[in-house]
Protein backbone atom coordinates (compact mmCIF):
# COMPACT_ATOMS: atom_id res chain seq x y z
CA UNK A 1 0.00 0.00 0.00
CA UNK A 2 1.20 3.17 -1.05
CA UNK A 3 2.36 5.93 2.08
CA UNK A 4 0.77 8.39 -0.30
CA UNK A 5 -1.60 8.30 -3.16
CA UNK A 6 -2.93 11.62 -4.74
CA UNK A 7 -5.48 11.73 -7.59
CA UNK A 8 -6.99 14.46 -9.46
CA UNK A 9 -4.94 17.10 -7.74
CA UNK A 10 -5.95 20.32 -9.14
CA UNK A 11 -4.75 23.82 -7.66
CA UNK A 12 -6.04 26.93 -9.23
CA UNK A 13 -5.95 30.77 -8.25
CA UNK A 14 -8.17 32.87 -9.42
CA UNK A 15 -7.93 32.40 -13.80
CA UNK A 16 -4.08 30.62 -13.02
CA UNK A 17 -4.36 27.44 -13.26
CA UNK A 18 -1.27 26.01 -10.92
CA UNK A 19 -2.17 22.57 -11.46
CA UNK A 20 -4.32 20.08 -13.26
CA UNK A 21 -4.98 16.47 -12.70
CA UNK A 22 -1.99 15.56 -10.85
CA UNK A 23 -2.17 11.44 -10.03
CA UNK A 24 0.66 10.56 -7.75
CA UNK A 25 1.78 7.38 -5.42
CA UNK A 26 4.70 7.09 -2.92
CA UNK A 27 5.68 4.12 -0.89
CA UNK A 28 7.40 3.09 2.32
CA UNK A 29 11.07 3.22 1.46
CA UNK A 30 11.08 5.11 -2.11
CA UNK A 31 12.86 8.00 -2.75
CA UNK A 32 10.60 10.10 -5.67
CA UNK A 33 12.39 13.06 -7.75
CA UNK A 34 10.20 15.49 -8.57
CA UNK A 35 11.87 17.82 -11.40
CA UNK A 36 10.27 21.11 -13.59
CA UNK A 37 11.16 24.54 -14.50
CA UNK A 38 10.57 27.48 -12.52
CA UNK A 39 6.46 27.75 -12.98
CA UNK A 40 6.37 23.92 -13.38
CA UNK A 41 3.97 23.31 -10.01
CA UNK A 42 6.59 21.95 -7.77
CA UNK A 43 5.91 24.08 -4.76
CA UNK A 44 2.56 24.35 -5.15
CA UNK A 45 2.05 20.60 -5.20
CA UNK A 46 4.08 19.98 -2.08
CA UNK A 47 2.15 22.70 -0.14
CA UNK A 48 -0.94 21.11 -0.92
CA UNK A 49 0.78 17.89 0.42
CA UNK A 50 2.12 19.32 3.54
CA UNK A 51 -1.13 21.40 4.32
CA UNK A 52 -0.24 24.93 3.50
CA UNK A 53 -2.48 24.90 0.34
CA UNK A 54 -6.02 23.15 -0.08
CA UNK A 55 -6.44 21.47 -3.25
CA UNK A 56 -9.08 22.76 -5.89
CA UNK A 57 -9.88 19.29 -6.74
CA UNK A 58 -8.53 15.74 -6.30
CA UNK A 59 -8.36 13.24 -3.52
CA UNK A 60 -5.17 12.79 -1.14
CA UNK A 61 -5.17 9.23 0.14
CA UNK A 62 -2.28 9.01 3.73
CA UNK A 63 -1.97 5.71 4.47
CA UNK A 64 -5.31 4.25 3.34
CA UNK A 65 -7.17 7.12 4.94
CA UNK A 66 -8.29 10.23 2.96
CA UNK A 67 -7.38 13.60 4.26
CA UNK A 68 -8.18 17.03 3.47
CA UNK A 69 -5.64 19.41 5.38
CA UNK A 70 -6.10 23.39 5.91
CA UNK A 71 -3.02 23.60 7.67
CA UNK A 72 0.66 22.95 7.75
CA UNK A 73 0.25 21.87 11.62
CA UNK A 74 -2.48 19.31 10.52
CA UNK A 75 -0.20 17.76 7.70
CA UNK A 76 2.61 17.58 10.45
CA UNK A 77 0.32 15.92 12.99
CA UNK A 78 -0.57 13.12 10.42
CA UNK A 79 3.12 12.35 9.48
CA UNK A 80 4.43 15.08 6.89
CA UNK A 81 7.42 17.05 7.39
CA UNK A 82 8.51 19.65 4.97
CA UNK A 83 12.55 20.83 5.13
CA UNK A 84 12.48 23.93 3.72
CA UNK A 85 15.10 24.97 1.35
CA UNK A 86 15.69 28.18 4.12
CA UNK A 87 15.63 25.04 6.74
CA UNK A 88 14.08 27.59 9.19
CA UNK A 89 17.00 27.14 11.69
CA UNK A 90 18.48 29.47 14.46
CA UNK A 91 21.89 30.13 14.10
CA UNK A 92 22.43 31.08 17.64
CA UNK A 93 21.35 28.34 18.99
CA UNK A 94 22.82 24.42 19.09
CA UNK A 95 22.22 21.49 16.78
CA UNK A 96 20.16 19.80 19.80
CA UNK A 97 18.04 23.09 20.58
CA UNK A 98 17.22 23.41 16.59
CA UNK A 99 16.26 19.63 16.71
CA UNK A 100 13.65 20.53 19.17
CA UNK A 101 12.69 23.90 18.33
CA UNK A 102 9.19 23.92 19.29
CA UNK A 103 8.81 20.28 20.64
CA UNK A 104 11.33 21.47 23.66
CA UNK A 105 11.47 18.56 26.23
CA UNK A 106 11.13 20.31 29.97
CA UNK A 107 11.87 18.95 33.66
CA UNK A 108 10.73 19.90 36.77
CA UNK A 109 8.60 20.29 40.06
CA UNK A 110 5.35 21.62 40.10
CA UNK A 111 4.88 24.65 38.06
CA UNK A 112 7.90 25.29 37.80
CA UNK A 113 9.89 24.34 34.61
CA UNK A 114 13.12 24.13 33.40
CA UNK A 115 14.50 23.21 29.54
CA UNK A 116 15.53 19.44 30.01
CA UNK A 117 19.31 20.50 27.61
CA UNK A 118 21.01 16.64 28.66
CA UNK A 119 17.74 15.28 27.38
CA UNK A 120 17.82 17.20 24.56
CA UNK A 121 21.01 16.04 23.53
CA UNK A 122 21.05 13.07 24.04
CA UNK A 123 18.16 12.36 21.76
CA UNK A 124 19.71 14.67 18.99
CA UNK A 125 23.04 12.16 19.12
CA UNK A 126 21.17 9.53 18.90
CA UNK A 127 19.62 10.90 15.64
CA UNK A 128 22.66 12.39 14.56
CA UNK A 129 24.30 8.99 15.15
CA UNK A 130 20.98 7.43 13.15
CA UNK A 131 21.95 9.37 10.04
CA UNK A 132 25.66 8.68 10.79
CA UNK A 133 26.43 12.43 10.50
CA UNK A 134 29.04 14.35 12.62
CA UNK A 135 27.25 16.37 13.65
CA UNK A 136 27.32 16.95 17.18
CA UNK A 137 24.98 18.57 19.41
CA UNK A 138 26.03 21.26 21.65
CA UNK A 139 27.85 22.59 18.32
CA UNK A 140 26.29 26.01 17.46
CA UNK A 141 24.54 25.81 14.02
CA UNK A 142 26.12 29.17 12.89
CA UNK A 143 29.71 27.84 12.81
CA UNK A 144 28.25 24.32 10.51
CA UNK A 145 28.29 23.39 7.17
CA UNK A 146 25.33 23.36 4.80
CA UNK A 147 25.65 19.28 4.89
CA UNK A 148 25.94 19.80 8.79
CA UNK A 149 22.84 21.99 8.50
CA UNK A 150 20.75 19.63 6.21
CA UNK A 151 21.51 16.84 9.50
CA UNK A 152 20.01 19.41 11.51
CA UNK A 153 17.03 19.75 9.66
CA UNK A 154 16.35 16.21 8.87
CA UNK A 155 17.39 14.88 12.32
CA UNK A 156 14.35 17.47 13.28
CA UNK A 157 11.90 15.85 11.29
CA UNK A 158 12.78 12.31 12.98
CA UNK A 159 11.61 13.16 15.95
CA UNK A 160 8.16 12.37 15.15
CA UNK A 161 8.87 9.58 12.79
CA UNK A 162 6.99 11.17 9.83
CA UNK A 163 5.38 8.88 7.15
CA UNK A 164 6.70 10.97 4.20
CA UNK A 165 9.88 13.67 4.46
CA UNK A 166 9.87 16.19 2.01
CA UNK A 167 13.12 17.99 0.99
CA UNK A 168 13.43 21.35 -0.91
CA UNK A 169 16.17 21.64 -3.10
CA UNK A 170 18.19 20.28 -0.05
CA UNK A 171 21.71 20.32 -2.49
CA UNK A 172 21.61 24.10 -3.13
CA UNK A 173 24.61 26.29 -3.18
CA UNK A 174 26.76 23.67 -0.63
CA UNK A 175 30.01 22.43 -2.07
CA UNK A 176 30.48 19.05 -3.31
CA UNK A 177 31.75 17.38 -0.35
CA UNK A 178 28.32 18.43 1.58
CA UNK A 179 26.52 17.42 -1.46
CA UNK A 180 27.59 13.84 -1.06
CA UNK A 181 26.68 14.21 2.90
CA UNK A 182 23.01 15.23 2.46
CA UNK A 183 23.00 11.94 -0.54
CA UNK A 184 23.88 9.92 2.34
CA UNK A 185 21.47 11.45 4.42
CA UNK A 186 18.49 10.69 1.60
CA UNK A 187 19.70 7.63 1.61
CA UNK A 188 19.44 6.77 5.85
CA UNK A 189 15.99 8.13 5.20
CA UNK A 190 15.37 5.72 2.86
CA UNK A 191 16.96 2.22 4.66
CA UNK A 192 14.59 3.31 7.72
CA UNK A 193 11.62 2.92 5.43
CA UNK A 194 11.01 6.61 5.21
CA UNK A 195 9.12 7.98 2.12
CA UNK A 196 10.67 10.77 0.84
CA UNK A 197 10.08 13.32 -2.17
CA UNK A 198 13.29 14.91 -3.13
CA UNK A 199 12.80 18.17 -5.38
CA UNK A 200 16.05 19.43 -7.15
CA UNK A 201 16.92 20.80 -10.14
CA UNK A 202 20.14 18.78 -9.97
CA UNK A 203 20.02 16.14 -12.26
CA UNK A 204 22.72 14.19 -10.87
CA UNK A 205 21.63 14.27 -7.17
CA UNK A 206 18.50 12.52 -8.52
CA UNK A 207 19.74 9.81 -10.38
CA UNK A 208 22.12 9.10 -7.47
CA UNK A 209 19.70 8.16 -4.69
CA UNK A 210 15.63 8.00 -6.46
CA UNK A 211 13.84 5.45 -7.23
CA UNK A 212 11.65 7.25 -9.72
CA UNK A 213 11.31 10.65 -11.21
CA UNK A 214 8.14 12.75 -11.66
CA UNK A 215 8.50 15.55 -14.25
CA UNK A 216 5.68 18.72 -14.14
CA UNK A 217 5.45 20.94 -16.77
CA UNK A 218 3.13 23.85 -16.88
CA UNK A 219 0.89 22.25 -14.25
CA UNK A 220 0.59 18.62 -15.63
CA UNK A 221 2.39 15.67 -14.86
CA UNK A 222 4.53 14.86 -18.06
CA UNK A 223 6.29 11.67 -16.84
CA UNK A 224 6.68 9.61 -13.86
CA UNK A 225 9.47 6.84 -14.54
CA UNK A 226 11.60 4.62 -12.58
CA UNK A 227 15.04 6.10 -12.78
CA UNK A 228 16.68 3.09 -14.33
CA UNK A 229 13.99 3.35 -17.41
CA UNK A 230 14.52 7.42 -18.26
CA UNK A 231 17.91 9.19 -18.63
CA UNK A 232 19.37 12.72 -17.90
CA UNK A 233 18.95 13.62 -21.32
CA UNK A 234 15.03 12.60 -21.38
CA UNK A 235 14.23 13.99 -18.28
CA UNK A 236 15.75 17.40 -19.89
CA UNK A 237 14.00 17.11 -22.76
CA UNK A 238 11.05 16.63 -20.86
CA UNK A 239 10.93 19.91 -17.94
CA UNK A 240 12.03 21.83 -21.20
CA UNK A 241 9.20 20.67 -23.66
CA UNK A 242 11.62 19.44 -26.07
CA UNK A 243 9.76 15.81 -25.52
CA UNK A 244 6.06 16.20 -24.99
CA UNK A 245 5.54 12.85 -22.42
CA UNK A 246 7.35 10.10 -21.30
Amino acid sequence: MSVLSLRGIAKHFGAIQALDGIDLDIAHGEVVGLMGDNGAGKSTLVRIIAGSFMPSEGEMVLDGQPVRFQRAAEAREAGIELVHQDLALCDNLSAALNVFLGRELTRGIGPFRFLDRGAMSRRAQQLFDELKSETRPRDLVRSMSGGQRQAVAIARTRLADPKLVILDEPTAAISVRQVAEVLALIRRLKESGHAVILISHRMPDVFTVADRVVVLRRGTKVADKPVASTSPEEVTGLITGAIETA
